[in-house]
């Protein structure tokens, strides 16, 4: 039953996966067409062709090796500057240019001198090749929202978990009672596992942080409102300063930080909570911003994720992750000891990770990616808008070709560290814990 779990999973991330590069696709191929540029291939995956069928004069088509894909357009580059689309040079890096330029027009036909992209105004390009990007971005958007709005997260309840016996600063790192030890205000307030804390101070409590932030503000008497057995009563507390854990901003603990606050001495029980829209907002902006953070992190992590491949060493569990690692995950999410909805969640939430992480990723400005293209068309309307301002005659498009060179430096980067990573996802895999 395991493997036959293991297996569901990987499939229903694969799907997932699927999904995600034709509609990421379908951004670009759409709006191609809504600025009249010919699109030959719509295709997803690489290598051999599976399926595929012509409608109109674009081919669509699925590929067998499901890790990527692509829509071909009339026209990517400009010709040189000579006005030849063809011309082979001794020096590698020119051949190079010629060779990309080559290609952006070997399905030239009769008629597509008007359907080139690099005859569309940059804006028009801007749109076509942050479509594909966005439409992650929204795929993102919606399964995030939709997840935490309906399934719920796992987060930090009002219900008590378990009461402290005794007032222990969070700097001892123990929960044993030294001898003579005062009872926690908790302890003392009869404070007992399972009580749903509803008010505080007369307050209505509805989420984990606002009761904490309540109790570390609070020194002195209080008034704690539980529910316990259907019934609820009023319990009363005298609360102390201590030493307790500190949190960052986005309420995370700090490592070896503490603050003197508001105890009471009570640990939170864990729980699935449905968020409201503001809450779910937040927490998308949130991940967002890890997920910023992580891109700009990345070059950091490379050390760490060659020690997980090669030497033996721990992988970590925010370690740099391909399709195989996540796909690897997804066979795990199906074995969880969890209910069903919330191994549906999770499996969503896999997919929506991996959709965000291919918008910030292609938004990167640097070819082949999207982002390059964008950059290359915004540079060209800077250079043309300057030229008009000073009078000066029009440069004409932005020869992205010429950046070839750099871009098979990149893509080479790029192969590089997905190989590594597809060895550590292989011989040292991040597991579900």
């Amino acid at each position: 039953m395991t493997t036959l779990m293991t297996i569901l999973g990987i499939v229903v991330f694969v799907v997932g996966l699927l999904f995600s590069i034709a509609w990421h696709e379908l951004g670009h191929l759409s709006t191609a067409k809504l600025f009249g540029i010919r699109v030959p291939q719509y295709m997803v995956g690489f290598g051999p062709t599976i399926f595929s069928r012509k409608k109109g004069d674009t081919e669509y088509g699925v590929k067998a090796i499901p890790l990527g894909g692509y829509i071909r357009m009339i026209g990517m580059f400009p010709p040189g500057e000579d006005g030849r689309i063809t011309a082979r040079s001794t020096s590698p890096w020119r051949g190079m240019i010629e060779d990309a330029r080559s290609a952006a027009f070997e399905e030239l036909e009769p008629g597509d001198e008007s359907r080139l992209f690099y005859t569309r105004k940059p804006w028009k390009r801007v749109i076509v090749m942050f479509a594909g990007p966005f439409m992650n971005l929204i795929l993102a958007v919606a399964i995030f929202l939709g997840v935490m709005m309906t399934f719920g997260v796992n987060t930090q309840t009002t219900q008590v978990s378990s009461v402290s016996e005794c007032v222990v600063s969070a700097e001892a790192k123990t929960d044993k009672c030294p001898a003579g030890a005062k009872p926690s205000p908790a302890k003392a307030a009869g404070l007992q596992p399972k009580d749903k804390i509803v008010a505080f101070n007369g307050h209505k409590i509805d989420d984990w942080s606002t009761l904490q932030d309540d109790i570390r503000k609070t020194t002195g008497s209080a008034t704690i409102t539980v529910e316990r057995d259907g019934q609820r009563k009023e319990l009363r507390a005298d609360l102390i300063p201590n030493q307790v854990q500190k949190y960052d901003g986005k309420g995370k603990p700090i490592a070896g930080q503490y603050v003197t606050a508001g105890f009471l001495g009570f640990s939170p029980a864990p729980g699935v909570v449905q968020q409201s829209f503001g809450q779910s907002v937040d927490r998308m902006g949130d991940m967002v911003a890890s997920g910023v953070e992580s891109l700009i992190n990345l070059p950091g992590k490379i050390p760490d994720l060659w020690d997980a491949a090669f030497d033996g060493g721990q992988r970590k569990a925010d370690s740099p992750m391909g399709v195989v690692g996540a796909a690897r995950v997804g066979g795990e999410v199906f074995n969880l000891d969890i209910p069903p909805s919330q191994q549906i969640a999770t499996m969503l939430f896999l997919v929506a990770g991996f959709n965000l992480s291919l918008f910030l990723f292609n938004m990167l400005p640097l070819l082949p990616l999207d982002g390059g293209h964008i950059a290359g068309a915004l540079w060209e309307s800077v250079r043309r808008a300057f030229a008009r301002v000073f009078r000066r005659p029009d440069p004409g498009p932005f020869d992205v070709a010429k950046l070839m060179p750099v871009a098979y430096v990149v893509a080479g980067v790029f192969i590089c560290f997905t190989l590594l990573v597809l060895v550590a996802d292989v011989v040292n895999p991040v597991r579900l814990t």
